[in-house]
């Protein structure tokens, strides 16, 4: 192998660190008089890695989604992994919105990635492996200079750096 150090980029949500925050979420929303009597719901589906908002009308379901982002980030959750879909109008005159989870870091966002390393003549390989990205070079410097790099810049994801060495 040419080079010595290396890192990995992902993008990761914890399942039982968002089960958590809606649990805790669902409970605000049954002891606050604004929600008393509207039947609203916050519902983790871990296999389709969506929320699922439910409420009497858009209003509602606005305010549940400020609720949940509050709870989300309290735990220290990454507010950009969660993408909140178009708020729609259920069946009994409510409204819904699904949440949707993002996890790893998507094709384009890697070659972003790659292509601002290139840009800057950093002097680091980068590699998309799946859904996360590797980062590996002959000094340990490089590899630090190019972590700062990546938390400074925006890539519309939370990145998280492991498997440092």
């Amino acid at each position: 192998m040419a080079s010595d150090y290396s890192f990995d980029v992902v993008s990761k949500v914890e399942h039982t660190t968002v089960d958590e925050a809606v649990s805790i979420a669902n409970k605000e929303i049954v002891n606050r008089y604004d929600f008393r009597g509207t039947n609203s719901t916050i519902e983790f589906k871990k296999k389709e890695e969506t929320i699922q908002l439910v409420s009497a009308d858009e209003y509602k379901v606005k305010a549940l989604y400020d609720v949940l982002q509050t709870k989300l980030s309290k735990r220290g959750l990454p507010l950009k992994n969660f993408q909140p879909g178009k708020i729609e109008h259920a069946l009994g005159g409510q409204a819904k919105q699904s949440v949707k989870i993002q996890q790893g870091i998507p094709q384009e966002k890697g070659k972003m990635i790659s292509r601002l390393l290139k840009d800057k003549k950093i002097k680091a390989n980068s590699s998309i492996q799946g859904d996360s990205l590797r980062i590996s070079s002959k000094s340990k410097d490089v590899l630090q200079d190019v972590m700062a790099l990546l938390k400074e810049e925006d890539f519309g994801v939370a990145l998280q750096f492991e498997n440092y060495r």
